[in-house]
């Protein structure tokens, strides 16, 4: 309905436009013509509120992590976007789909992306370099879903969480090149939640999300650590913020914060106890700079050689496959697709052509993500073999999603309400009693 309602009030609009191109009549009365005022368009309208709620909250956000050191209004920040971008807006427009766009946009002139949705892309991409991840805290949606559901959070092994945390990436470096290949947004097609807030729609996407929300309750946010394309892209702008998440200036290393951390982006106190020098250390991490070229060339050919493979995402590659089969061997019943291509009088040398073309961007594409994906693992294996001392806790601003937990477990946290409370809870002594018995 708001589609149909919208393009009602542009061709009313249209109308109104070509009859003011005729002169008005002249009236010796002095009579004046009343100003016209035109509506906005329903979506027009709509798309400028999701702009301006995104900036109020994520604002919002950086204000009470930032400068408050408090969780209340980042709980609250995390029920609106829920209620408004969820369940309300069916989760579109999407930061993280946005990205898709935006490669596209990146390599084809003739792709026109949407102001709304280069907004969308860019501005929590800002708020990040200033503030930190302040948009994965609880103005994204799906990250806010998670969060809220959360109730206890089982910590998983350092080595793990760091295998784990190579799938983002390969699914960033995908959605990037099924989307610079004009072969499909599969960021949008298989976004866990997006049925959840539409209430409807594949029940195996649906299952998948109903399933990390029930992860969600015992480990924080797998979807945003172990899953989210744009959630590692914000990780690398949130290393280079400006103003930077700290728990607190004066740390007393009581462990609060850390087993309270629903990500485990808090480093814990590091002392040296295999006694390893320095020296062994930097030829640790030079051996596996030395290794990591090859670590990248080998995941470029192999991508390469599954490029073929890869390129059936597209529709053209697999009409041409399916072409192919049936010249070679015809069949009676024609599948729709091979109907609409012999029906439009559709000739085999140009689908071969289309096809042989969309492979070959395939191989050039498919080689370069092969490529990234080989550093990214490469860089993963560099992190794990760093062994840094540390005499405090410390935060991993890569990691950090600014949700400000800690905050409120923190005892040197002078906006810490909870520990405020319980300090000045004193316990009376029992009164002594005195034995009577004679």
């Amino acid at each position: 309905m708001q589609k149909v309602f919208s393009i009602l009030t542009l061709l009313l609009l249209s109308a109104t436009a070509q009859a003011q191109r005729f002169p008005k009549p002249d009236f010796e009365s002095g009579y004046q013509y009343p100003q016209l005022h035109y509506a906005i368009p329903n979506e027009t309208l709509w798309v400028i509120v999701d702009l301006v709620l995104l900036v109020v909250l994520m604002s919002i956000v950086a204000y009470a992590v930032i400068r408050k050191k408090t969780r209340k209004p980042v709980f609250w920040v995390s029920i609106i976007s829920v209620a408004y971008f969820g369940f309300f807006r069916s989760g579109c427009v999407c930061s993280i789909g946005a990205i898709q766009n935006v490669a596209l946009a990146l390599v084809d002139n003739t792709y026109t992306i949407p102001l709304a949705v280069l907004l969308f892309f860019l501005l929590p991409i800002i708020f990040t370099l200033l503030f930190g991840r302040v948009f994965c805290a609880g103005v994204c949606p799906l990250g806010a879903l998670q969060e809220i559901v959360n109730i206890k959070s089982y910590r998983i092994s350092r080595s793990l969480a760091a295998v784990l945390g190579i799938i983002p990436w390969i699914y960033l470096i995908l959605a990037v090149l099924y989307a610079v290949t004009r072969s499909s947004f599969i960021i949008c097609r298989f976004d866990p939640f997006v049925g959840i807030f539409r209430l409807g729609g594949d029940m195996g996407l649906i299952l998948f999300g109903v399933l990390l929300l029930i992860a969600s309750i015992f480990t924080g946010r797998p979807f945003c650590r172990f899953l989210c394309p744009y959630g590692a892209l914000l990780s690398l702008f949130s290393r280079v913020s400006i103003w930077k998440i700290k728990i607190t200036p004066t740390c007393i290393n009581c462990e609060l914060c850390y087993n309270v951390c629903p990500v485990d982006a808090i480093s814990s106190v590091y002392e040296n106890k295999v006694k390893e020098t320095r020296l062994q250390g930097v030829k640790r991490i030079l051996l596996y700079l030395i290794v990591l070229p090859v670590i990248s060339i080998a995941g470029a050919l192999i991508l390469r050689t599954m490029s073929d493979s890869l390129s059936t995402a597209h529709r053209d590659v697999r009409l041409y496959e399916q072409v192919m089969q049936n010249e070679k061997e015809p069949q009676n019943i024609l599948s729709p697709d091979l109907e609409a291509f012999y029906g439009q009088g559709g000739v085999v040398e140009e689908i071969t052509e289309r096809a042989g073309k969309i492979q070959s961007d395939f191989k050039t594409y498919s080689t370069g993500a092969g490529a990234f994906i080989g550093l990214v693992i490469g860089f993963t294996l560099i992190g794990l073999s760093v062994k840094r001392s540390r005499k405090t806790y410390e935060i991993d601003d890569a990691k950090c999603v600014n949700c400000a937990k800690c905050f409120s477990y923190c005892p040197q946290n002078k906006n810490s309400f909870e520990f405020q409370v319980s300090s000045l809870k004193v316990e009376k002594p029992e009164p002594e009693t005195l034995n009577l018995k004679p």
